[in-house]
């Protein structure tokens, strides 16, 4: 069993010494240790400057704080410490919500003043990617919250030019178009190295508490126009067809008038012929004519009976009584 006094009987150690005998020891080995302690070294700079750059990204790398250099996909070193670097993906479509977050309006970026001094409530989707990866990152504090400003004060000043009709109805395209030229200018102006793709406006209407009755206005005025819309559809296809009937109508006169023109032309040289042919011989002439005028007439009649002048003188005259012409005679004593 140990007591205090065995403890007292052992040497005790001086920490100068082990320290020296450490040191003494390193010295004697150092040959042994400096290519461990190189190849950790090695090992622990390549991990912590390696780095990859996946595709569709760029890197910039800062030395000192300073740009030096941009990297593309693949796998890159730099110095730790002394080096760092900033990926950043140059082909990733990203966007913002303007006047509203998640599906919930935020009035305060929304509610905007047209040109026709009424309030109309607008949301904006904005999507854009970086064509600059330098000045993403070192031109603006807040890329994102300045893109977002930007959009706001575009779209105001757009909206401000337009009429709420053609905001909400027609002029939607004009709208986005516009607010996005004016809105690549701006971010250029401020040197974002931000692209915008697209613009498209989400719900733009009325503010809740008037939008009831600017509903009833856009309805009665769409009825408007589709009443105006079927009245002019029936003036361009009534039109038309009286100026086809009109056409017709002139044609078939001006037909009519040259039939009558040539008609008249032929009987007048008939007629010219006819007396030339009467001149030389009257007789003849006339006894011609007179037969042709009676073939003509007779070829008319179905029952004839051709009666010589001479027998009318001794002979009584007979009725042609048929069953019509016993029909057409009056009762005789009486009978009915």
């Amino acid at each position: 069993m140990r007591n205090q006094f065995d403890d007292q009987d052992q040497p005790q150690t001086d920490p100068a010494d082990a320290v020296a005998q450490a040191a003494e020891m390193f010295r004697r080995n150092a040959g042994k240790f400096v290519p461990i302690v190189g190849l950790l070294v090695l090992a622990i700079v390549a991990w912590l400057g390696t780095f990859t750059v996946a595709p569709g990204e760029q890197a910039v790398i800062r030395t000192f704080g300073r740009e030096s250099g941009k990297r593309g996909p693949g796998l890159h070193f730099v110095f730790p410490f002394v080096q760092r670097y900033d990926k950043v993906n140059v082909e990733k479509i990203q966007q913002v919500e303007v006047g509203y977050r998640g599906g919930e309006s935020v009035p305060i970026e929304a509610l905007m003043l047209t040109g026709d001094e009424n309030i109309v409530e607008a949301q904006m989707i904005v999507q854009f990617k970086i064509k600059d990866p330098s000045l993403y990152l070192f031109r603006l504090a807040d890329a994102e919250g300045t893109l977002r400003s930007t959009a706001e004060v575009s779209l105001r000043s757009m909206v401000g030019r337009t009429s709420i009709d053609e905001v909400i109805t027609t002029g939607r395209e004009d709208v986005q178009r516009e607010t996005q030229l004016l809105m690549q200018r701006l971010m250029d102006q401020y040197q974002s190295g931000i692209q915008i793709t697209e613009i498209k406006l989400q719900a733009v209407d009325a503010p809740d508490e008037v939008r009831d009755a600017f509903h009833d206005v856009v309805r009665a005025r769409e009825e408007k126009e589709k009443l105006i819309n079927q009245a002019r559809g029936y003036q361009e296809d009534l039109i038309p067809k009286a100026r086809g009937e009109a056409r017709e109508i002139e044609r078939q006169a001006e037909g009519y008038k040259q039939e009558r023109v040539l008609k008249a032309n032929g009987d007048a040289a008939k007629f010219s012929a006819t007396l030339a042919e009467y001149s030389k011989a009257e007789k003849v002439t006339r006894q011609r004519m007179y037969l042709e005028s009676m073939e003509r007439v007779l070829a008319n009649l179905k029952n004839k009976v051709i009666v010589d002048r001479e027998l009318g003188r001794s002979t009584l005259p007979l009725l042609p009584l048929g069953v019509q012409g016993l029909a057409s005679l009056p009762a005789v004593g009486g009978a009915k």
